[in-house]
């Protein structure tokens, strides 16, 4: 069965799965569930592909800023995206506009959605396996998988690590392909499709956020240039650098040298441009008010901080310079050469009112089985 809301490898148990008293599945798609919920492909068997991507938090890693590896120590310095909608994130590549774009990964490194699928179970601050074959041991461990991967793909699959590696990154990049992470029901969407009404507040904050005039929000979180584009992914795919500064906070946790910096898309391998450094990806913005901490190293812990953010480079207001989350000023732009000044700097301060209404409007983007977190 498709999609399991009540995830127990969170709680990071020491035994493995009983994955072998399960059905043997017989589809791509069941097969990757299973391997996505299985902590067996993780060095110590206590963390699976769900334990910092879960369900029942859009996909996403409710616990912290960033995510605690398998060997219960290591802290990573970027923040865990939500894997919903990631499968209609386009390979990375040049546009027509020779701007990078696609990718998965902050830094797109991971070309296409197989790609990203196996950087976590080879990551040593992750899941921390050693290499491919450790990968297809794991696997053959199970006679249900053994069963299913021959199967599905070809007897001897299981019998070369590259190929086996391969077939159970399809497994899962098959599951993540499932309308069960991308299903288009938020209450936005019911309202595109006539089922609903917005409130006064939300129908501001859409006008205010597809307004060509008063914000910036669609030069990056826009992939159609129609409003009413029922498929729309709230992000262009691109890299951009918005100046979000260091988090602090996180470093002192993860013993990351304060003041390095985070190169962002140059450490791309696919990328040989001094202007990529410090850039990232857009995200997308569906279910973005329950996907906190936010942007890519996880600064800021309330949405409306990350909106006021934005509004700090079009107002002159000292007090639009303070982060109300810590009664201070930001912080410095890591990487100001190349920062996205002209998308930044597009359209007129916003006053209160306005931005709670692009708040009230970002939770409409909320998957319909996720509306209870905004409670």
């Amino acid at each position: 069965m498709l999609f399991r809301l009540m995830f127990l490898p969170l709680l990071c148990a020491a035994a493995p799965l009983a994955a072998e008293t399960e059905a043997v599945p017989t589809t791509l798609e069941e097969l990757g569930e299973q391997l996505f919920f299985d902590v067996n492909f993780s060095a110590n068997r206590s963390q699976a592909c769900a334990t910092c991507h879960v369900p029942d938090y859009a996909f996403a890693d409710p616990r912290g800023m960033a995510s605690l590896g398998d060997d219960g120590q290591s802290l990573g310095d970027r923040n865990a995206p939500t894997l919903t909608y990631a499968a209609l994130t386009p390979e990375f590549h040049r546009d027509r506009e020779n701007a990078y774009r696609g990718g998965q990964f902050w830094d797109g490194r991971a070309s296409e959605l197989a790609d990203q699928a196996v950087g976590p179970p080879l990551n040593p601050i992750e899941m921390g396996l050693s290499d491919a074959a450790a990968v297809v041991a794991r696997i053959a461990e199970n006679p249900g998988y053994k069963q299913a991967f021959a199967a599905l793909f070809a007897p001897d699959t299981l019998s070369d690590p590259a190929r086996g590696f391969r077939a159970f990154a399809e497994a899962l990049a098959a599951f993540e392909r499932t309308e069960a992470l991308s299903p288009f029901d938020s209450k936005y969407d019911r309202f595109l499709r006539g089922e609903v009404a917005l409130s006064k507040e939300e129908e501001l904050g859409r006008l205010l956020f597809f307004s060509e005039q008063f914000t910036n929000c669609n030069q990056c979180h826009q992939l159609s240039r129609s409003a009413i584009d029922p498929r729309e992914t709230f992000t262009d795919y691109r890299y951009h650098n918005i100046g979000v500064p260091e988090n602090g906070a996180l470093r002192a946790q993860n013993g990351v040298t304060p003041g390095h910096i985070d190169p962002g898309l140059s450490a791309n391998p696919a990328v040989d441009d001094p202007m990529a450094r410090g850039k990232f990806r857009t995200p997308s913005l569906r279910n973005v008010a329950v996907t906190g901490p936010y942007m890519h190293n996880g600064v800021f812990a309330e949405l409306r901080t990350v909106v006021k953010f934005y509004n700090r480079y079009n107002s002159r207001a000292e007090t639009a310079q303070i982060n109300p989350e810590t009664d201070a000023p930001y912080g410095k732009m890591p990487v100001p050469e190349t920062l996205a000044h002209e998308e930044l700097t597009h359209g007129p301060a916003l006053d209160d009112r306005r931005i709670d209404a692009l708040v009230a409007f970002l939770r409409t983007l909320t998957d319909q089985r996720y509306e209870h977190l905004l409670e």
